[in-house]
């Protein structure tokens, strides 16, 4: 039996999350295309024959302006410590630019290098981008000790050549988790990260930044999950004419709860909360 950790770093919407949901096989993160998606250290849980992988999926390393920024990108390094592998992922279709250099610089040496979202890529232009990757890792000079993965989470083409190197380097050791698990976030994060990725879908410019969800109250089958936006402006937003928005997202999330959960939405103001470190403590971040 062989056991251990692997951690996904790299820049926002790079596709961490949905390489985290392909490997364990089922929808650990939610997803967005929206930056800060992820916003906490989420993990995965991968049950092999003879092994069990678990991956940490971490907010995206991005130029924070916010004290929430600069959290969310401490977030994403501590995983990078403690861990057996970590992952620096890239967004291949967008190409190697300057948040990655940055994202290697603060990487292990031997860190895991994988080229995302190569369906639709030619050949020539995967190869190129692995040069440029590699060349970056060199640093202008020295050994290149990373290993090189182009892989597309959207369709798995890769995923399992990377996932076999990983599991290769594990050392033996116990499960850390039971063996029926696929995550170890509790139930109330998973339904208020739920209704935050309804809302990510719904909502435009710079109001998925200040949204936050949280469940308040867990009492079967009522669950109260609250809102949390920096203006009032904002709060109409989520709400929507005649509540359409908030009923929408409720229709949305309730497919994904046990048969007779009744799901409560409210909405608050709680101004600046992303930039208050009292908010940010209450919050979790």
């Amino acid at each position: 039996m062989k056991s251990g950790f692997v951690a996904l770093i790299g820049r926002p919407n790079v596709g961490k999350s949905t390489l985290v949901n392909h490997l364990v096989g089922t929808k650990v993160s939610i997803v967005s295309d929206k930056p800060q998606t992820t916003r906490t250290q989420i993990r995965g849980v991968l049950n092999l024959d003879d092994a069990q992988v678990v991956f940490v999926d971490t907010p995206g390393v991005h130029k924070p302006r916010t004290p929430l920024g600069d959290r969310l990108n401490s977030r994403a390094y501590e995983a990078a410590s403690g861990v057996d592998v970590v992952c620096v992922v890239v967004d291949g279709a967008s190409g190697v630019g300057r948040g990655d250099e940055r994202v290697l610089a603060g990487a292990p040496a031997d860190a895991v290098v994988v080229l995302n979202k190569i369906d639709g890529m030619s050949r020539e232009k995967i190869f190129d981008q692995l040069a440029k990757l590699s060349a970056l890792a060199k640093g202008g000079a020295g050994l290149d000790r990373r290993e090189y993965f182009a892989v597309s989470a959207r369709t798995g083409e890769g995923v399992q050549r990377l996932l076999d190197h990983l599991v290769s380097g594990f050392a033996e050791g116990p499960a850390f988790f039971p063996r029926d698990e696929t995550s170890d976030n509790p139930e109330a994060f998973w339904v208020a990260e739920l209704v935050r990725e309804q809302l990510l879908a719904r909502t435009e410019d710079e109001l998925p930044h200040s949204i936050a969800t949280r469940v308040t109250e867990w009492e079967w089958p009522r669950i109260r999950c609250e809102i949390l936006v920096e203006r009032d402006s904002q709060k109409g937003i989520v709400i929507g004419k005649g509540g359409s928005v908030l009923k929408a997202v409720g229709t949305e999330v309730r497919k994904a709860l046990a048969p007779g959960a009744y799901l409560e939405l409210a909405v608050k103001v709680d101004p600046n909360w992303q930039r208050r470190p009292a908010a940010l403590d209450r919050l979790g971040f």
